[in-house]
């Protein structure tokens, strides 16, 4: 399980890289577009994966027009305006699922359109696998599992580190796993394309000063 790439194809590379051969499916939790730069490449990359399943995220559904960027906090803004100008592929996110059964997970880009951490106190009924907010962590709420697969392009805590999860199908367990990628092959992107300072110093700044878990701009 893997979520949130956001146009990061050198993290996407890696994270397959990395799982190749291990794995017989793959299940994207949503948002393979905005931010970077690869939204096609990204998610030409993963349709490609053995078995995959494809959800919706809600960046997928910014580049629909299915939600207003005019909603976004400013600096989404900014990155969606530099993003967007490298996506030409809607038949490839029109018409995605939001939420996959698999075993007794749930997997969904997220609760109830609720941005979850570690410490968010909510109560479910099912165990769940989920992003969107690019902290990895296992918690249980209600007796239930709530499993965040943290993020392959757009790390919160380490913009150097990808995040996933394994799900052995044998033994029933979930296992996390990080990776480091090239970041500065990603970082000399953004400024080959034009993006804006403020946009590179955000991935830069993250490298030693992790974000707030309360940053409103999944």
């Amino acid at each position: 399980m893997f979520s949130d790439i956001h146009g990061n194809l050198p993290a996407l590379e890696c994270f397959i890289n990395c799982t190749k051969g291990k794995v017989d499916q793959y299940i994207c939790l949503g948002d393979v577009v905005n931010y970077g730069p690869w939204n096609d490449e990204c998610l030409e990359l993963v349709l490609s994966l053995p078995n995959i399943v494809l959800l919706e995220g809600n960046h997928e559904r910014l580049f629909l027009g299915l939600e207003p960027i005019e909603h976004e906090i400013p600096l989404v803004q900014e990155f969606y305006n530099s993003s967007e100008k490298y996506f030409s592929r809607p038949d490839m996110i029109s018409n995605l699922q939001s939420y996959y059964r698999m075993d007794h997970f749930l997997c969904t880009h997220t609760i109830d359109n609720k941005k979850i951490y570690a410490d968010t106190d909510i109560q479910v009924n099912d165990d769940y696998l989920i992003g969107h907010t690019h902290h990895q962590f296992i918690i249980n709420r209600s007796g239930k599992n709530i499993i965040n697969c943290g993020s392959i392009g757009h790390n919160r805590g380490d913009s150097e580190r990808l995040n996933y999860a394994l799900f052995n199908t044998v033994s029933g367990n979930i296992s996390l796993h990080a990776e480091t990628y090239p970041l500065g092959i990603f970082i000399r992107e953004l400024e080959s394309r034009g993006y804006s300072q403020r946009c590179i110093d955000y991935y830069i700044r993250k490298q030693i000063e992790p974000d707030p878990e309360n940053w409103t701009g999944a």
